[in-house]
């Protein structure tokens, strides 16, 4: 499913019309994308939590030179389901 068929799907469900169900669904992300961005996470209950996670800096190597290389600490983003969205997945 694209972002076109979501914004249909939304307005179908909803009864809104498909401008307003894109306007819902663009101030969602941006919700949750400000919110990530400032460090904290959402939580959805019975859908999932957005978080972000950490990965520490680490050593690496270049394969083709063999050179040492040092990566930096990156952040990313994660969602983990709910149990209503795991078990609605699963049936």
């Amino acid at each position: 499913m694209n972002k076109s068929e979501l914004i249909s799907a939304i307005a179908a469900d909803s009864g809104l019309s498909k401008k307003d169900s894109e306007k819902a669904l663009v101030a969602v992300v941006d919700v949750i994308t400000k919110a990530l961005a400032a460090g904290d996470k959402v939580q959805l209950v019975g859908f999932g939590i957005f978080d972000v996670k950490t990965r520490a800096a680490r050593i690496g190597r270049n394969p083709k030179t063999k050179e040492v290389i040092d990566i930096p600490e990156t952040k990313s983003p994660v969602f983990k389901a709910g149990k209503s969205l795991k078990d609605a997945v699963a049936k």
